[in-house]
């Protein structure tokens, strides 16, 4: 199977300029705990709901501030066409939920989470990537400087 076919399409995106608040409510609206962020139409990172609680209000930022001061610019990808397996796997090696999905030509197409792909008849694999997921510290660890 494809990552295509178990991704979430229409991705909003944010500015650099936009404020914690404002994407903290789009996430609300959109149920999401991720944002991409776009800089004149090129990805250049993505703000999670724990940036925003971590690097942001804990750290006493005010609502007002705009999202390039607490996203992460490490964007994790994969691309649309690849097989479900092989994305998993990679989830669990580099010890995160979700990618954003990208086509051949690099376009934001959509996200894909371990609940997707876990929905999506891939148990298997899912169990390994959670594995990996599962284990302390890893690349997004909120308590490492960005």
């Amino acid at each position: 199977m494809k990552v295509q076919e178990c991704m979430t399409r229409n991705v909003r995106i944010a500015t650099l300029e936009a404020s914690l608040r404002d994407v903290a409510q789009a996430m609300a609206v959109l149920d999401a705990g991720l944002i991409p962020v776009a800089d004149n139409g090129r990805l250049v990172g993505i703000v999670t709901d724990r940036d925003i609680a971590i690097r942001g209000i804990a750290a006493g930022m005010e609502p007002d501030t705009p999202v390039r001061d607490v996203m992460s610019t490490d964007v994790k990808f994969c691309f649309e066409d690849e097989e479900v397996s092989a994305v998993l796997q990679d989830m669990g090696d580099i010890q995160v939920r979700r990618f954003l999905v990208l086509n051949r030509d690099k376009r934001l197409v959509g996200i894909v989470s371990l609940g997707d792909l876990v929905g999506n008849g891939e148990a298997t694999h899912a169990g390994k990537a959670l594995e990996g997921i599962s284990q302390t510290g890893g690349q997004h660890s909120q308590a490492a400087a960005h």
